[in-house]
């Protein structure tokens, strides 16, 4: 786990490698690449010339937006009923 401090804000930023970003969203690396490349998804932060990991309050943001956008559609079953 590596951490770095932020410049706005003395919390620190835990930084998280593409298999564990891959777990929490559940795309693969393709998908995620691509959403990021679309402003869709966190960017990766490049660590090193070969090196690149997200910022994990990022991704855990990008899951709560994901759910509540989801929770907020009415479900197709309800609207059967």
């Amino acid at each position: 786990m590596n951490t770095a401090r932020n410049e706005h804000h003395e919390e620190p930023v835990e930084f998280i490698r593409l298999p564990e970003v891959k777990k929490l969203v559940g795309f693969g690396t393709t998908k995620i690449y691509t959403m990021a490349a679309q402003g869709l998804f966190p960017k990766q932060v490049q660590l090193g010339a070969r090196s690149v990991a997200w910022v994990k309050s990022e991704v855990l943001q990008w899951n709560s937006e994901q759910l509540a956008a989801a929770r907020r559609q009415p479900s197709d079953s309800s609207a059967s009923k």
